[in-house]
């Protein structure tokens, strides 16, 4: 243990799954030490919000059992609508007088109360340093919000040391594999249930973070109605759709419209982004998520912009005694969120 750091526990709350990593830092790098994963009860959470948060602690409970980690240190990410990230430009001022001036700010782009949210920001390092302004990323979390995640994590057993945003915990999973590309606006998906994260990124900064209300249940929700199935039957015909099992030839169908309403919405927020952004334009997309798997939406989202699979195992090694090859491949596209997380420093705001 003299060259390895203890790392944080990343604890992704999602709407089909809960991840959870511990990633250390030793002399050779990053490596995922331990992952867990558990189905998250369909009663638990609805369109991506928490419903029933003792349902969500059992079950995180009976994971840390399963996973047998003695660490209690816990990072775990907001999302959705009760967070909001966006890049303004100020005027240049020096930093200690940024936190008064940003509250101020925030009223004029924040739907909520103020006193009723958490402001947090960055200064972004893109701007030019002769500039009379400044951009700065604000982040604002509903303060219920904030406290329901903590609540959630304390409960657990565990000890919550750092909140972040799951946009920003998808940046930093991609930073720890591929580095600071210099040069290029790139796009981070991550596609899952009822959430797409979608995330900007130019020189190792995230300029831009926005959540989309969709994701691999948008599928399962447009089977279910145009076959008359119930949301368990949905789910099966779209799996065996991927594995290429017999079905009804209407599934495939439905499949490729409900390809049409994704792209539209992603396509969406990357105009939504160009426009707000002087007509910056990306250069191309690094798709991960459960959601991702899909059959046919990487060639969908391909025809957008050139897209790349997002491999949370480019640079990050996991643990050859804890994992085998074939297991790291089935996690794959579902642990970027987790082990983002999981790669937070103690003592972090």
């Amino acid at each position: 243990m003299l060259f390895k750091k203890k790392g944080l526990l990343g604890l992704d709350i999602g709407s089909s799954s809960i991840k959870i990593a511990e990633v250390i830092v030793g002399k050779k790098g990053h490596t995922l030490q331990n992952f867990g994963l558990i189905p998250t009860p369909p009663q638990a959470t609805s369109g991506g919000d928490i419903v029933d948060a003792n349902l969500l602690v059992e079950t995180i409970r009976h994971l840390l059992t399963e996973i047998k980690t003695k660490n209690k240190n816990t990072v775990t990410g907001l999302w959705g609508a009760s967070v909001i990230v966006k890049r303004i430009s100020i005027p240049r001022m020096e930093e200690a007088l940024i936190a008064d001036q940003i509250r101020w700010e925030a009223e004029q782009y924040i739907p909520y109360d103020i006193n009723e949210v958490h402001l947090d920001y960055k200064i972004l390092k893109v701007t030019p340093s002769d500039s009379d302004t400044m951009d700065i990323l604000l982040i604002a979390a509903v303060q219920e919000m904030i406290f329901n995640c903590a609540e959630i994590v304390t409960a657990s057993g565990l000890t919550c040391v750092v909140l972040d945003v799951e946009g920003f915990a998808l940046a930093n999973c991609f930073e720890a594999n591929y580095g600071v590309l210099h040069g290029e606006l790139l796009g981070l998906l991550n596609i899952g249930s009822s959430v797409t994260n979608f995330v900007v990124v130019e020189d190792g900064e995230v300029i831009f973070c926005r959540d989309i209300p969709m994701g691999g249940l948008t599928y399962t929700n447009e089977l279910a109605k145009s076959l008359g199935l119930s949301m368990t039957e949905a789910e099966g015909i779209k799996l065996a759709v991927g594995s290429g099992q017999a079905v009804p030839e209407e599934a495939g169908a439905v499949i490729e419209s409900t390809h049409e309403t994704v792209i539209e919405e992603i396509n969406g927020s990357i105009e939504f982004f160009n426009n707000t952004n002087s007509g910056a334009t990306l250069s191309r997309l690094f798709l991960t998520g459960g959601g991702s798997k899909t059959t046919g939406l990487f060639q969908a989202i391909s025809q957008v912009l050139p897209c790349e699979r997002f491999n949370p195992f480019q640079t990050v090694k996991a643990s050859g005694r804890a994992f085998s090859e074939p297991y790291i491949n089935q996690i794959r596209d579902y642990s970027a969120i987790s082990m983002g997380l999981s790669l937070r420093t103690l003592g972090d705001s």
